[in-house]
């Protein structure tokens, strides 16, 4: 894996690349790009514990909108309240050596984000993201990705229980195969590449395993 051409690309494709060695140097990174006072939000990630942004975002510092605990409306205005935010918090599912984002959500507020809405999107991804390409990217996420988060969300889909998606049954499967569970967490699919609105989204790449 060569993390020179993936940042290469990244900043080819109009998404500002940022790399660090350890989880412990995210954090005094991220407070470069923020301000005080600022609206910020975040979806559910992993990789926004193991780095303490999750406890950044909560410190004081900053107006967070946090979903924690809400249903209905409540909940629905605050996906509202995050669209518009300053900055938006993730991680991604995987990074291609071509300089691409590959995401995959089942409520899909994350990707909502991602793709337009926020002044700016910050992702924190682990080395263990990174993969050749597209398709490399969909057999991680069946691999690992989705088994795994369905057992942190404790979804009751085929994955949770048998550790991966059905779909790897045949021998090419397509992107969007999968199971028929109403808690599918496998429902929009979002690849990111050339951005015209250059450097809104920021990657953090951390020569560290993390996350999904």
């Amino acid at each position: 894996m060569n993390i020179n051409k993936v940042m290469e690309n990244l900043d080819k494709n109009g998404i500002k690349p940022y790399f660090v060695e350890t989880k412990d140097d995210v954090v005094p990174l991220v407070k470069t790009l923020i301000h005080k006072g600022e609206s910020v939000s975040n979806g559910g990630s992993e990789t926004l514990k193991e780095t303490g942004v999750s406890d950044l975002l909560k410190s004081g510092d900053y107006d967070f909108i946090d979903r924690t605990g809400l249903e209905g409306e409540a909940l629905r205005q605050s996906y509202i309240r995050a669209f518009g935010c300053d900055t938006f918090f993730c991680s991604s599912n995987a990074v291609t050596e071509n300089g691409e984002l590959y995401n995959v959500d089942g409520n899909s507020n994350r990707v909502a984000c991602i793709v337009y809405g926020p002044r700016q999107v910050i992702m924190i991804v682990g080395i263990n993201k990174i993969v050749r390409d597209i398709d490399e990217a969909v057999t991680r996420v069946k691999e690992k990705s989705a088994p795994l988060n369905t057992k942190r969300l404790s979804c009751k889909t085929p994955c949770e229980a048998t550790g991966k998606c059905i779909s790897l049954k045949n021998d090419n499967p397509l992107i969007c195969d999968g199971c028929m569970s109403p808690q599918r967490i496998c429902c929009n699919y979002v690849i990111s590449a050339k951005q015209r609105h250059k450097d809104r989204i920021k990657v953090i790449i951390v020569n560290e395993n993390l996350g999904y």
